[in-house]
């Protein structure tokens, strides 16, 4: 399983080169370093939310509501920030994670402790939380000119060369790669995704561990909130609309199994950029919008029946053991 991912990832990795190169040839300056770092700043939350993602889809469970959790957290910070434009940027990195976080552990707790399906609850939070940044807002945006320097400059601010929203990411898979492969919760993903009833004999707690899952996912989503708002130097109710479908589209497209279990930090952070690079490159090269969906759409169809294809001969592998051992 382990060596049939790492081959998932490596051709993921050469289709992006390929992809990369494919472009280069026509428009030389699209691989130019600062262009590439500019693709990857760009790409920078849907890693964020991706990695977040792929955490609870291990445990069997899918989060529709990461857009709409991203878009309240921003306009909560954003009007904190018109209310209090001296609060420094640590305290609303604060209190957007703690924000977003909370609302990551209502998903969880009505998964857990009422057993309702992760995706009918995660639909009802969303569009809970969108029309709660309509109550909050009355309808309104709030633009650049009210927020204060500091709040719109953290995310553009550089360091040794790229901004803090691509360090923060790349904080963000560093923290991924030793929760996964270092931790007991990171073991306890896979344990419950994979076969929850061996899980529950093995001591881990399902529900919980669920939970967790959709905590760190909202936590991601809150931080990820104040850092588009911030970027973009705007705050409205639809903002991110439709973007939690790009999330999980990265993370099927990195290999990440819908049916839970499988799946790699490394998987997520390729999926997200393939998809960053292909939103980039097509405008590029003068690909119509219509196009541009029916391209990405193609790509999440194919990665979809590649994954079924790969994931069939062990569930045959599977099912001689069970009739052997009968």
């Amino acid at each position: 399983m382990v060596s049939s991912f790492k081959s998932r990832e490596a051709i993921l990795g050469a289709a992006i080169l390929a992809l990369v190169l494919a472009i280069a040839v026509r428009f030389p300056a699209f691989v130019a370093p600062s262009n590439l770092a500019n693709v990857f700043n760009d790409t920078a939350p849907l890693i964020i939310l991706a990695l977040g993602q792929m955490v609870v889809i291990l445990t069997r469970c899918i989060d529709l509501s990461v857009a709409a959790n991203l878009a309240l957290t921003g306009m909560v910070v954003a009007m904190l920030n018109t209310l209090m434009p001296n609060l420094p940027v640590t305290t609303i990195l604060l209190i957007a994670v703690a924000l977003g976080a909370l609302m990551g552990l209502i998903n969880g707790l009505l998964v857990w402790k009422l057993k309702i399906p992760p995706i009918v609850v995660t639909l009802g939070t969303m569009t809970i939380y969108r029309g709660m940044i309509f109550l909050i807002s009355d309808g309104q945006w709030i633009n650049a000119h009210e927020m204060s320097d500091a709040f719109k400059g953290f995310p553009r601010a550089s360091v040794l060369g790229l901004p803090m929203l691509s360090w923060i990411a790349i904080f963000v898979v560093v923290f991924f790669v030793i929760l996964i492969g270092r931790t007991s919760l990171g073991r306890a993903f896979f344990a419950v995704g994979g076969n929850p009833h061996a899980a529950v004999y093995t001591g881990i707690n399902v529900g919980q561990t669920q939970c967790a899952a959709f905590v760190l996912s909202g936590a991601l989503a809150g931080l990820t909130g104040y850092l588009w708002v911030a970027r973009y130097a705007v705050a409205y109710v639809d903002i991110a609309g439709g973007f939690e479908l790009e999330v999980v589209a990265a993370c099927v497209i990195g290999g990440i199994s819908i049916a839970g279990g499988i799946g790699s930090v490394g998987g997520a952070v390729l999926g997200a950029l393939f998809l960053g690079i292909v939103k980039n490159a097509l405008p590029v090269i003068n690909i119509s919008p219509f196009w541009q969906l029916a391209i990405s759409g193609s790509a999440i169809i194919i990665a979809v029946a590649f994954n079924a294809t790969s994931n069939r001969p062990k569930g045959r592998v599977i099912l001689k053991k069970a009739e052997h051992a009968l």
